[in-house]
């Protein structure tokens, strides 16, 4: 399995890595939706892990972007702003499987990045 993670935050975003590795997930990680879509040229990805709310380019619109790139590769939003269920229908209708609140659950993210997989 390989995962892509997006987040301006780098300290989070390299650190997420870092343990979803010691978890037998192949992380790669960017901190924006340029570097994410150069990724995207290189190789496809199973899943992208990715921050709605980032500098210049959003979580969706990055999402849309890739998917042309990558047809099947699926999705999991988070952000550090509001809750949950400001963002449930947003990411609905940007086609992702889960949307996540950080501080983010290593445990509960892991289980959704395998549910996310085996879809």
């Amino acid at each position: 399995m390989k995962v892509l993670l997006i987040d301006d935050e780098e300290e989070l975003i390299s650190t997420l890595a870092e343990r979803l590795s010691f978890r037998g997930i192949d992380a790669d990680w960017v901190t924006n939706g340029e570097e994410a879509l150069k990724k995207a040229e290189l190789q496809c990805y199973d899943l992208a892990l990715v921050d709605v709310r980032m500098p210049k380019m959003s979580g969706f619109a990055l999402k849309k972007r890739m998917a042309e790139k990558c047809p099947d590769l699926k999705f999991i939003f988070m952000t550090g702003h509001g809750s949950e269920d400001d963002y449930k229908e947003g990411a609905a209708e940007a086609g992702a499987a889960y949307y996540l609140v950080k501080p983010l659950n290593i445990e509960l993210l892991i289980k959704k990045i395998n549910k996310v997989i085996k879809k």
